[in-house]
């Protein structure tokens, strides 16, 4: 990469960015809170675009497999592969998360103050009964007006299967208006990323300024956890499916993904690396292009079983910076949140906006998200590897399974 393109590069200008809101931190310490609300402004703004995009994005992805039906048990094994290993993903997240306490070791209530906007949640134990009537919408309208995000979710499901029940000629329509909404909601998120440097920069000076290092060594406790995380999944999960349901080799698994593997890190993208996935699994793992053609797409679409990892463990260390409590509730909430709203994740590069659908859900402040940004191009190249890689899995045990 040129030092031309390097400079426009957004990873890069996040990067720099904080690393000079370090710098003006520790030079102007509490001073430093002068430059606080330029990271609130850009707060507002993801928090603005985070419920109609995941409304929206649920109903398509609903949608869409609620149409695999017709693909009978490739669809059937497929959906069920994709789910059993995304719900592994999330509770392997929250397990490691709670073992190694990545966000544990500050005061919940110097941490508080230091973002004053946002208070400490209050929490009350809940019912089995009553954690599934506050999950099910009793006006969608006011669950998409609160921003209650479990209710979106379960009525987006509900409504976008229902959709996928329509006659072709009456879905079609359906389908094109939301797949064009969501590329209008996608360009306001790139709208608003530009605005991420200067909302990063305003945030970590207000945080060095005021606290100092501790903050930032905690952000890469939460890296090397995830790090831990996709090690067993993709060395103990995906193996361990491959060898109960294909029998395939799973060293000469590995040794073909190398390749998708490399153009996943690089690129940070599922769809990006699908072309490379699918010749693979086609031409040297003899996977039918019937099998790789359903597949593959639809795992570069729905499956975010890396991704899925990643949520959980925020949201776990978040809750732990914070000092909030989680019941079984929230862990409910983190994982159905978490699974579900991967359906409706794009295969892109970027900071995703789910992981603040998560925290929403669970009422855990999002306002410590950007001291993830600088290393969120780490965390994206990470997940991404990891979702392609379960892609290809899915793809040699369904073909396998269904031969």
């Amino acid at each position: 990469m040129t030092f031309k393109k390097l400079i426009k590069n957004l990873g890069f200008q996040i990067l720099v960015a904080m690393s000079i809101g370090v710098a003006v931190g520790i030079f102007m310490g509490p001073d430093a809170s002068i430059f606080s609300p330029l990271g609130d402004v850009f707060i507002q703004l993801i928090k603005m675009l985070v419920v109609p995009l995941v409304a929206v994005s649920i109903i398509s992805g609903a949608a869409s497999l609620g149409a695999t039906k017709s693909a009978g048990k490739i669809g059937i094994s497929t959906i069920v592969y994709f789910l059993a290993t995304t719900i592994v993903s999330v509770s392997l997240g929250l397990f490691l998360g709670e073992v190694f306490g990545p966000g544990k070791g500050l005061e919940p209530e110097k941490v508080l103050a230091m973002f004053p906007q946002e208070a400490s949640p209050e929490h009350t134990s809940a019912g089995f009964w009553d954690i599934i009537m506050s999950i099910i919408p009793e006006n969608p309208i006011e669950s998409l007006v609160s921003g209650n995000i479990l209710q979106i979710i379960f009525f987006g499901l509900f409504l976008g299967i229902g959709i996928s029940t329509l006659p072709q000629t009456k879905k079609d329509p359906l389908m094109k208006g939301m797949n064009y909404l969501i590329e209008a909601l996608i360009w306001m998120i790139k709208i608003v990323m530009w605005t991420a440097p200067v909302g990063v920069f305003g945030l970590m000076a207000s945080s060095i300024g005021a606290f100092g290092f501790d903050l930032l060594s905690m952000a890469l406790d939460l890296l090397w956890v995830n790090i831990l995380g996709g090690i067993i999944i993709l060395f103990v999960m995906y193996p361990l499916t491959l060898k109960l349901f294909s029998k395939a080799s799973i060293k000469t698994f590995f040794s073909k993904m190398t390749k998708a593997q490399i153009v996943a890190l690089s690129t940070s993208s599922s769809m990006a690396t699908l072309p490379v996935n699918m010749e693979i699994c086609e031409e040297e793992m003899g996977v039918s292009k019937a099998t790789s053609g359903f597949v593959l797409p639809l795992g570069a679409t729905i499956n975010m079983t890396g991704s899925a990892l990643y949520y959980a463990l925020v949201a776990v260390f978040f809750a732990q910076l914070f000092g909030v409590e989680l019941t079984l509730t929230h862990y409910l909430a983190i994982i159905m949140t978490s699974t579900v709203g991967s359906i409706g994740q794009a295969g892109v590069p970027g900071p995703s906006l789910l992981v603040i659908a998560v925290l929403v859900a669970a009422d855990i402040p999002i306002a410590g998200l950007p001291l993830l940004y600088a290393l969120d191009r780490v965390f994206d190249m990470l997940r991404t590897m990891f979702n392609i890689t379960g892609d290809a899995a899915c793809a040699v045990i369904v073909d396998k399974f269904n031969k």
